[in-house]
């Protein structure tokens, strides 16, 4: 897993007007838990849109006062007017402890169901896997050539490595529609080939009459 390298400030007051004039300055009131104790601290909003706005899954390495912890974005909080992140939370993660993270969908290859005119739908577009930190992928990779028309690839299906995904195996996570064009394609060929033993247009004008 990827991980991303930033240096914080610890908070030693509190407050919704300490938070107020932290926030007027374009800084982010972040905690960090699951640790030995809650570690509160901030730092500028524009650290944050590496780790934000990407597809990726990272581990977070917070530098307090000289201090590394290694950890996973738990929770954001944003305005509901401007989207301006108001607070983050983070979980401190450990080599040897399991945590639940969820991780970006990417699918490869061209289905030969939409080779047939079908449509190719992700149904989810990111999956929650647990394991050790260090054993979960950046992505779930799935290959979709061999997917046909109408059928669906489930979390069941989904290849596992050192650990296991959260949701039911029978959540469908990527399927190839039937569509308008589809349906049409096979009403075409159904209709180009005759009944067996029956005969053509072509043939009933060939044959002589009695």
């Amino acid at each position: 897993m990827k991980s991303l390298e930033i240096q914080v400030i610890k908070r030693e007051t509190f407050g919704k007007k300490v938070n107020k004039a932290l926030r007027k300055v374009d800084n982010v009131p972040c905690v960090l838990y699951g640790g030995k104790e809650n570690i509160h601290f901030f730092c500028h909003e524009n650290l944050f849109k590496e780790l934000i706005y990407s597809p990726n899954v990272y581990i977070v390495k917070l530098i307090v006062d000289g201090v590394h912890y290694d950890a996973i974005l738990q929770d954001i909080q944003y305005h509901p007017l401007n989207d301006k992140i108001l607070h983050i939370d983070f979980l401190e993660v450990y080599p040897d402890k399991k945590v639940t993270i969820g991780v970006p969908v990417k699918v490869h290859g061209h289905s030969i169901g939409v080779k047939e005119g079908g449509k190719l739908v992700l149904e989810h577009r990111k999956l929650k896997v647990r394991g050790l930190f260090h054993d979960l992928p950046d992505s779930v990779e799935i290959n979709v050539e061999e997917l046909g028309l109408g059928k669906a690839i489930r979390v069941g299906d989904l290849e596992k490595h050192n650990f296991r995904f959260i949701e039911p195996d029978n959540i469908i996570v990527v399927s190839v529609k039937v569509t308008r064009v589809s349906k049409d394609a096979e009403g075409t060929e159904g209709a180009a080939a005759p009944a067996e033993g029956g005969a053509t247009d072509e043939t009933k004008k060939a044959a002589p009459a009695k």
